[in-house]
């Protein structure tokens, strides 16, 4: 039977003999093909800024000049983003407002 003195210690050792036998796998392992949430994230930041790449070649293939005038701004991007939209929609382009 345990006594007060000894209850402390076999609690002790069998705390200390349950984690040494408890498998040595980590508790967030993942397969060597998954990727960490911080190359996750480069990507995801890569391809929003290929895309805003993307859209902004093609306003300025349309007309809109990001360091020119802005004096016409912001109806200069809008007359853009209209032709833009045109052409993805297979529409003539609309006329430009001066």
């Amino acid at each position: 039977m345990l006594n007060l003195r000894t209850a402390p210690l076999a609690v002790i050792a069998l705390s200390v003999a349950a984690l040494v036998t408890l498998p040595a796998t980590p508790a967030h392992a993942q397969d060597a093909g998954a990727s960490t949430p911080k190359q996750v994230k480069k990507a995801q930041r890569k391809e929003a800024r290929a895309k805003k790449n993307a859209e902004l070649g093609e306003l300025e293939k349309n007309g809109y000049n990001p360091g020119g005038e802005q004096n016409d701004y912001p109806q200069n991007l809008q007359n853009a983003q209209a032709k833009v939209n045109a052409k993805k929609a297979g529409q003539p382009a609309p006329a430009s407002t001066p």
